[in-house]
């Protein structure tokens, strides 16, 4: 594998960009502060906006390891942050990573996590070289299966009491998508721009 950062991709209606403090306000507006958003998560809703630049600021510093893979979902439309997506963990022994992802709430229902998760998707398997992307859900959170699904990601099982977010310890589904899955899947016709950031 060859570990490259956070790079800027561009979709047809998004761009997935590194966060920068000048994202706080609209973060903490668009769905950190947002209960609904929050309630599969693992960490809590922002009680202020303080708490989102504090965020802000552990995700910024990340990007100078090239391991930190953490996009901003920029809609182009309004030209705000929406969501974020990014690598929660990985390892280099099996070449694998597990994604996670939020989106504010009235943006749901849209098309446009999976729209980010296929540009993603296309750069960790064909740029970093990941071999196994991985995504689990709280059994209740059937609206990020479907995200999962839209991916081209197998359903691997159900992982009793096996994680914990805002509701407490919970059952979660697994996901997979190998690279040879996703190259059999959409590779030649995922249309994607990557810009390699100084």
């Amino acid at each position: 594998m060859r570990h490259m950062g956070t790079h800027q991709l561009e979709t047809g209606r998004l761009i997935l960009r590194r966060f920068t403090m000048a994202d706080a306000e609209l973060m903490y507006r668009n769905w950190a502060s947002d209960d609904n958003v929050t309630k599969y998560l693992t960490w809590p809703t922002h009680a202020n906006i303080s708490v989102t630049r504090s965020v802000l600021e552990n995700w910024i510093a990340g990007y100078n390891e090239p391991d930190h893979y953490n996009w901003c979902i920029e809609l182009k439309d309004i030209g705000e942050p929406v969501g974020n997506l990014a690598v929660v963990s990985y390892k280099d022994a099996t070449q694998s990573a597990t994604l996670g992802w939020c989106l504010g709430a009235r943006w749901w229902g849209h098309g446009l996590m999976p729209e980010a998760g296929k540009a993603v998707l296309q750069y960790l398997f064909q740029e970093v070289g990941f071999n196994r992307i991985v995504a689990q859900h709280d059994t209740e959170n059937g609206r990020s299966g479907r995200v999962m699904q839209k991916l081209g990601m197998v359903r691997e099982g159900t992982f009793r009491a096996s994680g914990r977010n805002n509701r407490g310890i919970v059952d979660e589904v697994v996901y997979s998508i190998l690279r040879e899955d996703y190259e059999k899947t959409y590779a030649d016709t995922m249309q994607l721009t990557w810009k390699r950031k100084s």
